[in-house]
């Protein structure tokens, strides 16, 4: 059963940084693109970052230059690094990844920047 966890969600201040983490399970992760999403109250869930199995990234233009993703192939885990935290950034932040067709989504980690 495959199954992605995210952690690493918190409040922080304007300017801060927060590193999440998406654990997966029941799967060969190392083949698989992995990506960031995140969904704001009354707004559509956007792609915030990608990772490809060979560690291509790509990222929305909101958050480049601010947002580090990566990946560790031996822990299962993919991590979305946030520095410079912007009241925009507030939402809930989802990992997911698709696996023999299938799109998997983690449970998301709520990630709020106010003063």
């Amino acid at each position: 059963q495959v199954q992605l966890v995210e952690s690493g969600g918190g409040l922080v201040q304007p300017g801060g940084s927060l590193r999440l983490s998406c654990a997966a399970s029941g799967i060969f992760f190392s083949i698989n693109a992995v990506h960031w999403y995140r969904q704001a109250p009354g707004k559509q869930r956007e792609l915030v970052a990608g990772i490809t199995s060979g560690g291509n990234t790509n990222y929305a233009d909101s958050v480049k230059g601010r947002f580090t993703i990566s990946r560790d192939n031996a822990k299962n885990t993919v991590y979305l690094q946030m520095t410079s935290l912007k009241p925009d950034d507030t939402a809930v932040y989802y990992c997911t990844l698709p696996y023999r067709g299938t799109p998997y989504w983690g449970q998301g980690t709520q990630v709020t920047v106010s003063s």
